[in-house]
């Protein structure tokens, strides 16, 4: 998909990605070595943003697995459509064999594909992500085991399913919980951070080029201030964009204690994050404001 890291870096800023030549380099090489990508890192920096990128940079189709406490195999791999294969056994001739209609309510028809087997199937260029990896059962990182390493999956009633074109696999965790060695072994790593002040300036310029550049400095400036805090959530990229945009919609020139203490709720999502920063940053109280 990628001719070289410096490819990777244009075309993903051509979708207004912006990548550094560390990010570059670790994505050019999970495609040049058929390597799966594990990104990790704090909530709202971009992995997810990542395997989107890629997936638009290179005009292949996005397929998404949302993992969640409790997902199974049923919904992360494939089932079998139970409700289709009732009536089709009700309505089956009178005396057929059973082994008939066995052979007739397992087969294409009745197969409810999901993720994994989809992104598996596929012969376009597809990027597979596994968003959320941490948030899985133990069960379910070995079902990704097996799955990552041979890139094929064995449904008993049809046979094996071997991927005809490997997709671009991209898992994210926001390390939750430490996942085991076996799958990290399997991947390449990648380790993402919140962007520096300057870095993270050239984000909101390009994603809100409304945006003057003294405002977006001091964005990203207060920004950076608030993450320093003890805060039970720091603000993300996607909420300094947010809040890039309120600003304009408030035709606000400046980010001024005004101006912050009435828009703070764009950023922190906490009423105790609220109350430090205020009391950090010396904002005007809400009586006042």
């Amino acid at each position: 998909m990628f001719s070289s890291p410096e490819d990777v870096r244009t075309r993903l800023a051509a979708g207004d990605y912006l990548s550094d030549g560390h990010i570059a380099t670790t994505v050019f090489l999970a495609d040049a070595l058929g390597k799966p990508l594990l990104v990790e890192g704090p909530a709202g920096v971009g992995k997810t943003e990542l395997a989107k990128a890629v997936a638009a940079a290179t005009g292949a189709e996005l397929v998404r697995l949302q993992c969640y406490e409790g997902l199974d195999e049923g919904r992360a791999l494939y089932e079998w459509n139970y409700r289709k294969q009732l009536l089709r056994i009700q309505a089956a001739p009178e005396g057929q064999e059973w082994s008939d209609t066995h052979d007739d309510i397992f087969g294409e028809e009745f197969l409810l594909s999901r993720p994994l087997l989809t992104a598996i199937r596929r012969t376009e260029p597809t990027v597979l992500l596994i968003d959320e990896t941490d948030k899985t059962d133990v069960e379910v990182e070995g079902l990704l085991l097996e799955v990552l390493s041979d890139f094929q999956v064995t449904i008993p009633e049809l046979g094996t399913v071997t991927a005809a074109r490997r997709p671009f696999v991209v898992l994210t965790s926001n390390a939750t919980r430490e996942l085991s060695e076996a799958l990290k072994r399997r991947c390449l790593y990648l380790y993402l951070d919140y962007p520096t002040p300057e870095r993270e300036r050239e984000i909101v310029l390009a994603q809100v080029p409304e945006i003057t550049e003294a405002l977006a400095e001091q964005l990203v400036r207060t920004v950076a201030t608030l993450r320093a805090l003890d805060l039970k959530k720091s603000p993300s990229i996607a909420e300094t964009l947010d809040w890039a945009r309120t600003l304009l919609a408030l035709e606000a020139d400046a980010l001024d204690e005004d101006a912050i203490a009435r828009t703070l709720g764009v950023v922190l999502k906490h009423v105790s994050d609220q109350t430090r920063a205020a009391k950090e940053l010396g904002l005007p109280t809400a009586e006042s404001v």
